[in-house]
């Protein structure tokens, strides 16, 4: 490893153990099941169901558009990406100091990125570029997710922010070619 990189590891965990020392037991439950009802992007497909049922012709094509991005995300960081990082083990929460109370179950595949927060920006980042209205909404509720996964003690700090980003950027896409294909009426 170099210098730089093992700098950057040690940033990492120090970062990490800052997280576990955090002492908000108010937090623990609420973002132990943030964290679990992420899991298989349970949220992210209840709100496009009600965008598609409820939210007329935008609101469908929202859902759609977020639906697609969190499909090419989930693709991209859970086939090529995280194979490519050579399957970075997941942090020994134990040993880092991360309370038992915090505690999820430990996904089996590798550590980076995080495939929950690339899913959550993905989705968010895309349904907010079609329907502004929800961004601040969804991007709230992304960044909670993606904290989650640190605070239970299953990822990284770096993790959690490349897999922003990532789906982030995925999601930016799949909203702009949405909207150039169907660009919003005066309507709308």
């Amino acid at each position: 490893m170099t210098a730089s990189r093992s700098r950057l590891a040690a940033y990492d965990r120090a970062l990490y153990r800052s997280v576990a020392e955090l002492s908000m037991p108010v937090l623990d439950e609420p973002l132990r099941r943030a964290s679990d009802f992420a899991n298989f992007s349970k949220p992210w497909f209840l709100v496009a169901g009600g965008l598609a049922l409820f939210g007329g012709p935008r609101g469908r094509l929202a859902a759609l558009t977020g639906v697609t991005a969190i499909g090419a995300t989930s693709l991209l960081v859970n086939q090529p990406l995280k194979k490519m990082s050579g399957e970075r083990r997941r942090p020994d929460r134990g040993v880092l100091g991360v309370p038992v109370q915090r505690w999820v179950r430990m996904p089996t595949s590798g550590s980076f990125p995080s495939g929950h927060s690339a899913s959550a920006f993905a989705f968010a980042v895309a349904v907010g570029g079609v329907l502004p209205s929800l961004r601040p909404t969804l991007r709230a509720a992304a960044s909670v997710v993606a904290f989650s996964r640190v605070y239970t003690g299953v990822h990284y700090p770096s993790d959690v922010l490349v897999g922003a980003t990532l789906g982030g950027l995925v999601g930016r896409l799949a909203a702009r070619l949405a909207l150039r294909r169907w660009p919003p009426s005066p309507t709308d």
